[in-house]
């Protein structure tokens, strides 16, 4: 019997064409975040929540018909920190990451590390008011991935501590939404 725990799914409700892979962050599950993504969802976009270990998350969609490059990797806080970390050591292009009140680990190695990601779009969003990942940290993490990364967005939001799932900003999600619409584009 296996000790992993099955990921939250969020199905297309269309033709699946696109996939995001968001992880949650430190002390949350997949299911936590499973609503919020379902909210501003797309009818060719499945949604995985894992609660769990990401490694092979990739390879599993592409062995369903998914390229890499219709592949959207994500997270919050912890799990953010991941996305980015995983997304660039991958040696497949991605279609984009987005990383909420989230920050980049062990920056410093991070030029010599990157494979082939440092040009697929990436989204990073943090509020001003988080006690939890200081907005210093996304903002150290901005200075570092604007050098790094040709395409990258850093949105700041007002009076925003460190929203979960069941708290995340309208704003945000909405910002999240759009991106996710021009990166994973219906096919």
């Amino acid at each position: 019997m296996s000790s992993q725990i099955d990921p939250v799914t969020v199905s297309a409700s269309g033709k699946h064409t696109a996939t995001v892979i968001f992880l949650h962050g430190l002390g949350d599950t997949g299911h936590g975040w499973s609503y919020a993504l379902s909210e501003i969802r797309q009818p060719h976009i499945k949604y995985i929540c894992p609660t769990a270990p990401v490694q092979g998350m990739v390879e599993e969609e592409e062995k369903g018909g998914i390229p890499s490059n219709r592949i959207v990797l994500g997270g919050f806080s912890q799990g953010g920190a991941l996305a980015l970390y995983a997304a660039f050591t991958l040696e497949k292009p991605l279609a984009g990451m987005v990383a909420l009140s989230s920050w980049l680990p062990l920056h410093e190695s991070f030029p010599d590390a990157m494979k082939v990601n440092n040009e697929s779009p990436i989204l990073q969003c943090h509020g001003d008011m988080d006690p939890v990942v200081p907005y210093k940290f996304g903002q150290m993490t901005k200075s570092v991935l604007s050098k790094m990364c040709s395409n990258y967005t850093f949105n700041t939001y007002p009076g925003m501590m460190h929203s979960s799932s069941a708290k995340a900003s309208q704003t945000e999600m909405q910002d999240v939404k759009e991106f996710l619409d021009k990166v994973l584009p219906a096919v």
